[in-house]
């Protein structure tokens, strides 16, 4: 599986990043062609007890091809657009290939 995976740190204003993710950000991401998934980790804490990160969001894609072909779309410019836009210095972007070791 490949993914694009977004890193959010934790915003000042909680109830206006959570508004503006559910009512406009997640819609605008769920368009993207080619997603099997879309997971939405919300950090609670660490080892220490708190967190630096916030939310962890991961677009999963079922192979390489359908990452590249998504990676290319007006759906995808337009979500890494919005979160630039709401959270631009609270995340970073990855990009991962899954290995799913099941025990």
């Amino acid at each position: 599986m490949y993914k694009v995976i977004a890193v959010y740190k934790v915003p000042e204003n909680k109830e206006a990043f959570e508004s503006h993710y559910k009512e406009v950000h997640e819609p605008i991401t769920l368009k993207i062609p080619n997603m099997t998934e879309f997971r939405v980790n919300k950090v609670f804490g660490g080892p220490t007890g708190t967190s630096e990160l916030y939310m962890i969001a991961e677009m999963c894609f079922a192979d390489k091809n359908s990452w590249k072909d998504a990676m290319k779309t007006k759906e995808m410019m337009e979500s890494g657009k919005d979160a630039m836009k709401f959270a631009g210095k609270l995340v970073s972007v990855h990009f991962a290939e899954e290995k799913v070791i099941k025990l």
